[in-house]
């Protein structure tokens, strides 16, 4: 396990970058399929960090509670080298409710990953729905526990979203993120 913190170039007001990636849902998934939705919280995580695993627990809650928010994971680790990581894994533990997201995506190209400046799982980016397009209005820490051990005394990423929802600024300081390095692919 390499612990990493995030570094995206993606500031503030910036646009999502675009994506067509595959759902455990059998479907593909691009930022129109959360139209309906006034924020998007994307986290690039994958199955087998013990940094994202902890926050699993946090994002199904998300998911459940904010109906005007979408919740989605997008996994761009290296299968190969990780097996745990692999589609069928995924599919695994959204199947026994580890994870339940509005959806769980499958970045195999890590391309998706690499726009967006993704460096650790898990990686949280909160977008507002501007018009036709979504903008970045935050990208930090899901909570204060830093470590997977650590309790949560403060749930950033909620205060975010409900900023997002109320049409506000988020005031919160954009933080990096801790977890485990994402697992390139060797080319």
């Amino acid at each position: 396990m390499v612990a990493k913190e995030s570094e995206s170039e993606l500031d503030r007001g910036d646009e999502a970058p675009p994506f067509s990636l595959p759902g455990i849902d059998g479907g593909t998934h691009s930022l129109d399929s959360f139209r309906d939705s006034d924020a998007l919280l994307l986290v690039f995580s994958c199955n087998h960090c013990p940094y994202a695993q902890a926050k699993f627990d946090l994002l199904n809650e998300l998911a459940a509670e904010y109906d005007d928010a979408a919740v989605v994971g997008i996994n761009p680790n290296d299968a190969e080298e990780y097996p745990e990581d692999s589609f069928e894994k995924m599919r695994a533990f959204v199947e026994s409710g580890e994870i339940d997201y509005d959806a769980y995506l499958r970045d195999e190209s890590q391309t998706v990953a690499e726009a967006y400046g993704a460096t650790c799982t898990p990686d949280p980016f909160l977008f507002r729905k501007e018009g036709d397009s979504w903008t970045l209005a935050y990208h930090g820490r899901l909570d204060d526990a830093l470590n997977p051990d650590d309790e949560a005394s403060e749930i950033y990423i909620r205060d975010a979203i409900e900023a997002v929802l109320a049409g506000e600024a988020v005031d919160i300081p954009d933080r990096p993120s801790r977890g485990c390095s994402i697992k390139w692919t060797e080319d």
